[in-house]
């Protein structure tokens, strides 16, 4: 099942529904509202087992608007807690081994299908890149969760762009460490969509197609099997530190082979299996240029970089 927030001719109430082969289908009578989508949403998950059956004939028989009539929105606008893992991915062997580490992105950085990353004004030398990733939609409350278990903390996946600003944008904290936080933090840094798609739907959640498109140009093209820290550790790691409740979010890291820039009148396309795809513009008021292409592993669209298993040593 796919859930989303939409508008009517993407103007007025946002509503929850169902993406469906039919088009989009409102579940609005059937869920109980809330002040906030995010919070409807919220409710949607944590009553899914008792409406599953209300909905899953909803998805067949209700109504349906065309897609193209509505307007997608990001599916959690604000989610209470956005974790981001750091880097995360193997690359064709090429990394050594790391520990798990995430940060904190700021949940107002949130924004959905059709919407506009805006590059801020700032006048320092920075640069913008797109880093596709896979994010967990988290069912809770939850603490302290084995991975053995990690299933119960899962309610679905959507897709995420990890908008990054680089250079002088990626400060270092005193100790010398990244500050991932203050370049991947800026408003509308957090693209998320184009919808929920339940856990029942995709039973490996590391082994996932992922592609991402800058100006119709294939930038990332890998699959979640090169994940190092797999979606059970993760999900273990996290509720190791803080409770995870219902429509919190962990995005779990990109394959930085095909990063490359983001700059102003691009548009860009994030598709995952079995998610969907998205997209989104980008504008800059400084109307900043940055020389265009993958910046990192070039050789990113190569069919044979798209299935890359962890190696045999690695645990």
């Amino acid at each position: 099942m796919k859930l989303v927030l939409f508008q009517n001719d993407g103007k007025g109430e946002i509503n929850p529904g169902l993406l469906t082969d039919r088009g989009v289908v409102s579940i609005a009578s059937a869920v109980k509202r809330d002040y906030t989508p995010q919070l409807t949403m919220q409710g949607i998950i944590d009553d899914f087992d008792k409406l599953r059956p209300t909905l899953e004939k909803m998805a067949k028989d209700s109504p349906s608007v065309p897609l193209e009539k509505v307007r997608l929105r990001a599916p959690l606008p604000r989610p209470g807690k956005f974790l981001c893992c750091i880097a995360n991915y193997w690359e064709h062997a090429q990394r050594e081994v790391r520990p798990l580490s995430m940060f904190l992105k700021n949940s107002d950085a949130v924004i959905g299908p059709g919407d506009t990353i805006e590059l801020p004004d700032f006048t320092e030398p920075w640069a913008f890149m797109h880093e596709a990733e896979l994010a967990i939609v988290i069912k809770g409350p939850v603490k302290r969760v084995k991975r053995e278990n990690w299933r119960e903390a899962v309610f679905g996946y959507t897709a995420m762009i990890d908008v990054t600003a680089r250079g002088d944008g990626r400060r270092t904290w005193p100790a010398g460490n990244p500050a991932s936080w203050m370049g991947k933090s800026f408003d509308t840094f957090g693209p998320v969509g184009p919808c929920i798609t339940t856990a029942d739907e995709i039973p490996e959640p590391n082994d996932l197609h992922v592609r991402f498109w800058n100006d119709g140009q294939l930038r990332h093209n890998y699959n979640t099997d090169d994940m190092e820290h797999r979606v059970p550790e993760i999900i273990e790691w996290a509720s190791k530190i803080m409770t995870l409740n219902s429509g919190d979010l962990i995005a779990c890291g990109t394959n930085h082979e095909g990063l490359g820039m983001v700059q102003d009148g691009e548009t860009v396309e994030i598709e995952i299996q079995g998610v969907g795809k998205m997209a989104l513009n980008v504008h800059d008021p400084l109307k900043r240029k940055w020389e265009r292409g993958v910046y990192m592993g070039a050789d990113s669209t190569n069919p044979e970089a798209v299935k890359r298993h962890r190696p045999t040593t690695a645990g």
